[in-house]
């Protein structure tokens, strides 16, 4: 088929064409003006077919080419076959477009898409619920336009989009968002709105219940062990109930500990709004760690501390103490007798960094992530042997958030493990360069 519209047919129709005008202008004589004759109806017939061709181009309504003839066929085949390609890809596209409209409705979460300059292109229902879009209407308003949040707009200003903003839902001040912005095709920006009203109400209910218990376990812990170190007074040294006495002291003293870490921890996850004004004096900071350090050691260890002289931050002086000495406690409880523990705060590229550094026996990769989850323990029969609760490290976690600073954890196992933190260098006051 495509054959017959090649150039080599198209040239031997027309020499046919002018070699018959040829023929019949020597056969009768006027062979410039047959010639001359058939140049004009050949060009008349093509321009009635360019003339049809601009009609259904921009008059007719109808979809299929008119039928054409001659060299003229060709084009018309042409655009009709170049139609057909087209509506099977719109309707590909159009299918497409569907089932990516369908799974974006599905979701669970309110998505909008925004171009370069925040402009909404499309939202999904749920968007349009949580956030108040009202949809086609809003198409092409800008987001800010219509999110008219202050920490919002400071949100999408600085274009740092690698961590979420939660706001409150333009809806209903009682719902809480969570809204993400990630880049998305051409330079196009995905709007992600989560609903996390529950997940903030569960959260809230969680610290008051723990707090709550934590609060009304220490007044019977503190008569429970009164009375025990009464009747320890009373009973024999080589008595049946000696060991008895001193097993249940121990553990009662654990349960004291684990429900003042419990408190510690409630109180520094409630702190949200702690002032980082406030100047830490490390000097001082750290000869009391050592201090503290020295004395639950006993001698059985060799500790190292270094401290770089003049080098402050500004922060919650108690809650930087907690996490620093929940850090030295921790090295100490899992390090064996003999072991060494290093301790410095020093400066570096970014800020200071604060690090503990013990011999010990190190921990597995697979638990490292895990932490600083609350009662979270490697090894839980070693935990209890040694007091540990599993609440050091939250406590450690939480306490550094507050001062824009996250745990970092390196070990290897039989070689020790070094747990640091750095703090940036916008909270440090620098008073002089020299060491200790």
């Amino acid at each position: 088929m495509f054959d017959s519209y090649s150039g080599y047919r198209l040239a031997s129709r027309l020499m046919i064409y002018l070699a018959l005008a040829l023929v019949i202008g020597l056969l009768s004589g006027q062979l410039l003006w047959v010639l001359l004759l058939t140049c004009i109806i050949l060009l008349g017939w093509h321009y009635r077919q360019l003339g049809r061709l601009n009609h259904w181009l921009w008059h007719d309504r109808r979809l299929t080419p008119p039928q054409g003839s001659g060299s003229w066929e060709g084009v018309f085949n042409g655009i009709y076959r170049l139609q057909g390609k087209n509506r099977r890809r719109v309707s590909q596209l159009a299918s497409l477009l569907g089932r990516f409209r369908q799974g974006a409705e599905a979701l669970p979460d309110g998505a909008v898409v925004l171009d370069s300059d925040l402009n909404i292109l499309w939202c999904n229902k749920l968007a349009q619920l949580i956030l108040g879009l009202v949809w086609p209407q809003d198409n092409g308003q800008r987001i800010d336009n219509l999110l008219r949040d202050p920490d919002f707009s400071a949100y999408l200003k600085k274009q740092q989009f690698r961590e979420p903003l939660e706001l409150a839902s333009p809806v209903s001040d009682k719902r809480r968002l969570e809204v993400r912005l990630m880049p998305y095709g051409d330079r196009q920006l995905l709007l992600i709105a989560r609903d996390i009203t529950r997940i903030r109400q569960l959260e809230g209910m969680r610290k008051e219940f723990v707090a709550n218990v934590s609060h009304e376990l220490k007044t019977p812990l503190t008569v429970l062990q009164g009375y025990l170190e009464m009747m320890q007074g009373m009973a024999e040294p080589d008595s049946l109930q000696a060991r008895p006495l001193a097993l249940m002291e121990q553990q009662t003293k654990r349960m004291q500990s684990m429900v003042e870490q419990l408190l510690a921890l409630s109180r520094i996850e409630d702190a949200s709004d702690i002032s980082l004004e406030h100047t830490v004096n490390m000097g001082q900071m750290m000869q009391i760690l050592k201090d503290e350090a020295e004395a639950l050691a006993q001698g059985q260890y060799e500790l190292s501390f270094h401290c770089e002289t003049g080098l402050n931050t500004h922060g919650n002086e108690l809650q930087l103490r907690s996490a620093c000495s929940n850090l030295i406690s921790n090295a100490i409880r899992y390090t064996e007798p003999g072991g060494k523990i290093s301790v410095s705060w020093r400066s570096v590229a970014n800020g200071a960094r604060f690090s503990v550094t013990d011999s010990g026996e190190g921990i597995a990769p697979q638990h490292i992530s895990r932490l600083t989850e609350r009662f979270y323990r490697v090894d839980s029969a070693r935990s209890r042997a040694t007091g540990g609760s599993g609440l050091g490290l939250a406590i450690v976690k939480h306490a550094l958030s507050h001062h824009h600073s996250e745990l970092a954890i390196s070990s290897e196992l039989g070689k020790g493990s070094t747990f640091s933190f750095v703090i940036p260098t916008h909270l440090l006051e620098h008073a002089d360069s020299k060491r200790a």
